[in-house]
């Protein structure tokens, strides 16, 4: 199964400096690490244990069927 990730880097003091984080579109799901191979580590981690969860209950596995991705840009500040 492939699924794509998103990495944010995190502004937030009270985690320090280089965190990021890591979203699962697909899944609506999200988690965090440091450096982007720790915010992938993570990734793994959680879904892994989520397709245990979704499998241990009876219940389907969704599978990302397609993607895209763009950014806009707010040309003046509100």
């Amino acid at each position: 199964m492939t699924y794509t990730v998103i990495y944010e880097k995190i502004n937030d003091a009270s985690l320090g400096e280089g965190y990021y984080y890591a979203h699962l579109p697909a899944l609506d799901l999200t988690t965090h690490g440091f450096g982007i191979e720790g915010a992938k580590v993570a990734a793994l981690d959680l879904l892994k244990i989520w397709i245990e969860e979704k499998r241990a209950n009876g219940e389907k596995i969704i599978r990302e069927e397609e993607s895209f991705y763009s950014k806009i840009e707010l040309q003046d500040a509100l």
